[in-house]
C-alpha cells in the first residue's frame, strides 16, 4: 500500500499534540513542518525528530512538490485563504477548525474538492467526543425516536483563552481576540448536527454586549467590530427538530469538558449530563414504559471512572478538571486505530486526535470521503456566520445557507479496516 508525505504548518500549541501522531501512523512516509518562526520551526523540529523543515505555506507549495497533504493549524480568521491555496496547488488538506469565517471561503472550498477529487477534512475535536459518540449509536439505533430538540455549548473564558490569542496574535492580538463567538461555532454546532444528520435551515442569535475592561469585545476594538463576548443561538434544522448552541467567552464556570452536549431529546428517549453525571432516558412514551439509566461509566474517559474508585477522590474537583478529561472512553471504538495511536498517552479532546489523524490519512489513502469532510464542515460552520449576522440585528431569524450533500458517488471511509500489529 502506497504511503504519504504531510507537511505541518503553524507551531503554535494546537499542532504539537498532531506532529508525532501523523509520525506514528503507518501510512506516512514523512512529516514535515512550517512556520512563519524559525524558532518555533528549530524547536518543533528538535523535538519530533523532523528533518525537513519550511518557512511557509508558499515555501512548502513551491518547493514541496513531492508533499501530498498540508495540515494546516494556523490562526482561525487565516483557514480558509490558506486551505484554498493548498486545494488550488493540488494538496489534500487537514485544517483545524473553524473551515473558514465566510461563506465564500466554505463554498469555494467545497467547489474546490468536488472539481480536483482531492481529500479536505476539518480537525473537528468534538465529533469523536463521547457524548456525541454515544448520542450518535443511540439515534441510529432508534433509541431516540425521531430528534426533537438538543443543546450543545463552547465555554471557553477569556481568562484562559487570552494566552493563546497573546502568544499567536503579537502586540495587537486583542484584534483578532474579539473574533464574533459564533465564527467558532463549529464545535457546539457540529455536536447536533453530526449525531442527527441533519443541518441548519434557520437561526436567530443573541448576544452579551461585553463590557470588561480588558478591551477586547466592542466597535473599534477589534476587527470585526464585535461587540459580543457571549452568544446563544436557535437553530431550526432540516427534519423539524430545533437546537440551542451557547458560544460563550465570559463565562464563570470554567470547568471541562468545554464542549459538550448537555441535553437532547427523541420522541420515546432523551440523553441528559451534568459534569461527569450522564443519563439515558427512556420516555413515556416507549412501548415499555419510562426508565433512567446510568450510562456515566460508557462516557466518562477510563481515568475518570479509574479516580472514582480511589479513596482519595475529590468529588467537588476533580469531575470537572481538565486531567480527567484526558484519555479514551470506553464508547470510543479504539480497536480500529493503529498500535502506537492507540497506546498513544492520555491527552487533551478526550485523545479525539488520533481518531481525526487516523481518518485523515486512511482518506487520503483509499480516496474515500472521511468524516468531517468539506459539505460536513460547511453545515457547522456557515449557521454560526449566520447566527453573528442575526444578533447584530437583535435576533433576527434568518435563513442558513446550505450547499447540500456530499455527492453521492464518493464513496465513504469505513471502519473495518485492521491494521497490521
Amino acid at each position: 500500500m502506497k504511503k504519504m508525505k504531510i507537511c505541518v504548518i503553524g507551531m503554535g500549541q494546537f499542532s504539537d499534540f498532531f506532529i508525532h501522531l501523523f509520525r506514528d501512523h503507518p501510512d506516512v512516509e514523512e512529516v514535515s513542518i512550517a512556520d512563519l518562526m524559525p524558532d518555533r520551526v528549530a524547536k518543533a523540529a528538535e523535538k519530533h525528530g523532523i528533518k525537513r523543515t519550511f518557512t511557509s505555506l508558499e515555501d512548502v507549495l513551491k518547493n514541496g512538490k513531492d508533499v501530498d497533504a498540508i495540515a494546516l493549524f494556523t490562526q482561525r480568521q487565516l483557514h480558509g485563504p490558506m486551505v484554498i491555496e493548498a486545494l488550488k496547488a493540488g494538496k489534500h488538506v487537514f485544517s483545524a477548525v473553524p473551515m473558514g469565517i465566510e461563506i465564500e471561503e466554505c463554498e469555494k472550498i467545497i467547489e474546490l474538492v468536488k472539481s480536483t477529487g482531492l481529500t479536505y477534512m476539518t480537525g473537528e475535536t468534538c465529533y469523536y467526543f463521547p457524548c456525541a459518540i454515544f448520542c450518535r449509536n443511540m439515534l441510529e439505533a432508534g433509541k431516540f425516536g425521531k430528534f426533537t430538540y438538543g443543546e450543545a455549548q463552547y465555554y471557553h473564558d477569556m481568562v484562559t483563552f487570552g494566552s493563546a490569542y497573546s502568544r499567536s496574535g503579537g502586540p495587537q492580538w486583542k484584534r483578532v481576540a474579539g473574533i464574533p463567538p459564533m465564527y467558532y461555532a463549529t464545535h457546539s454546532i457540529s455536536m447536533i448536527v453530526s449525531v442527527v444528520g441533519q443541518y441548519a435551515t434557520k437561526v436567530s442569535c443573541m448576544g452579551f454586549r461585553d463590557n470588561e475592561p480588558d478591551e477586547i469585545f466592542g466597535e473599534g476594538r477589534n476587527n470585526w467590530d464585535n461587540p459580543f463576548s457571549n452568544q446563544t443561538a436557535m437553530l431550526t434544522l432540516s427534519g423539524g427538530g430545533v437546537a440551542r448552541v451557547n458560544e460563550f467567552r465570559r463565562v464563570g464556570i470554567g470547568h471541562k469538558p468545554s464542549s459538550y452536549i448537555s441535553n437532547m431529546y427523541g420522541t420515546i428517549g432523551a440523553y441528559e449530563c451534568a459534569a461527569d453525571q450522564h443519563r439515558f432516558i427512556r420516555g413515556v412514551a416507549h412501548e415499555d414504559g419510562p426508565y433512567i439509566e446510568d450510562v456515566s461509566a460508557q462516557i466518562n474517559t477510563h481515568y475518570l471512572t479509574m479516580r472514582r474508585s480511589q479513596p482519595d477522590f475529590n468529588p467537588n474537583t476533580e469531575p470537572i478538571s481538565e486531567r480527567c478529561h484526558y484519555g479514551f472512553a470506553p464508547v470510543h471504538d479504539v480497536a480500529r486505530l493503529p498500535k502506537k495511536l492507540r497506546e498513544m498517552a492520555d491527552t487533551v479532546h478526550y485523545n479525539s486526535h488520533p481518531f481525526l489523524v487516523d481518518d485523515f490519512v486512511r482518506a487520503v489513502i483509499e480516496e474515500k470521503l472521511p468524516p468531517n469532510n468539506a459539505w460536513d464542515s460547511a453545515r457547522y460552520m456557515v449557521p454560526g456566520i449566520i447566527a453573528h449576522e442575526s444578533s447584530m440585528r437583535d435576533g433576527m431569524l434568518m435563513d442558513v445557507p446550505d450547499f447540500g450533500d456530499a455527492p453521492a458517488n464518493l464513496p465513504r471511509l469505513t471502519f473495518d479496516r485492521k491494521y497490521e500489529e
